[in-house]
């Protein structure tokens, strides 16, 4: 009956049948803990997904724009009592784009989105890189920073902020998820930390040239989306599961063929 009132249809045949054929898979099994999950080999690449992207939420900089936000806006012209209310919309943008990319991310996918969300980010930081460093030679390279601000917060809303979040429920199951959330939030946190603390040494090491190492996070987030994580929309667990399953026990053969930890074994036999 919640459930029914949660999705506003009576018709929930397909979705209980999934949740039931999940909850069959993992009978009889306890929850995990999180050092279970690094010590299981079954889950590696699904931990190892959301290690990457959990930490690439903070380590792409996307925090770090609010640093530049006040002297951007400050150059570009805007009254010094109106920047914080700038600044505040900034923010929104990024709650109305993290809002609008869970009303589409069934309909364009995980993947598009994520990998979207990090290259535009790359582009966008190399932009306003070059903006920032002519921004005193060149009178309207402070509306390009501007506008670049407004573009990364943008793209990581779209992308990144509105996915990562869901991807544990979809990769791991009913008797891991807390234990991966927990592991996410850890993550989230301590990157946090890692970029508050660090970010002022590295303006003052690179000075303008400061999103370099956000500019590389972003290009080896996207590339491990491309090479390595699989889409997961309209896809059942169980399905998601085996794609996994494939990954974590592929073992190369003599012929040059991979095998799971079945075949291997009736080979062997």
């Amino acid at each position: 009956a919640a459930l029914q009132k949660l999705r506003g249809t009576s018709d929930l045949s397909a979705e209980l049948e999934e949740m039931l054929a999940e909850q069959a898979a993992v009978k009889g099994q306890r929850a995990k803990n999180p050092w279970e999950l690094f010590q299981n080999p079954g889950l590696r690449w699904q931990l190892v997904s959301i290690v990457v992207l959990s930490s690439a939420m903070q380590l792409c900089g996307n925090d770090s724009m609010y640093f530049y936000a006040a002297y951007v806006f400050q150059e570009a012209g805007i009254p010094e009592d109106k920047i914080p209310y700038v600044v505040i919309g900034t923010g929104s943008c990024e709650l109305i784009t993290s809002v609008t990319c869970n009303m589409i991310i069934d309909y364009a996918g995980r993947r598009p989105l994520l990998l979207g969300g990090y290259i535009f980010m790359a582009g966008w930081a190399i932009v306003f890189m070059v903006a920032l460093s002519q921004q005193t030679q060149i009178s309207w390279m402070p509306y390009l920073s501007m506008a670049c601000i407004f573009a990364y917060i943008l793209s990581f809303g779209i992308g990144p902020a509105g996915v990562t979040g869901v991807l544990p429920t979809e990769v791991f199951d009913q008797m891991s998820r807390p234990a991966a959330y927990m592991i996410c939030g850890s993550l989230l946190w301590f990157n946090l930390f890692l970029v508050g603390t660090a970010f002022p040494f590295i303006v003052k090491s690179l000075a303008h040239f400061c999103y370099i190492p956000f500019l590389v996070v972003c290009v080896c987030t996207a590339l491990y989306v491309w090479f390595f994580l699989p889409e997961t929309k309209g896809k059942s667990f169980l399905e998601i599961s085996e794609e996994f399953r494939k990954r974590n026990f592929k073992t190369k053969t003599r012929g040059g063929f991979y095998k799971g930890p079945e075949e291997i074994k009736t080979t062997t036999l």
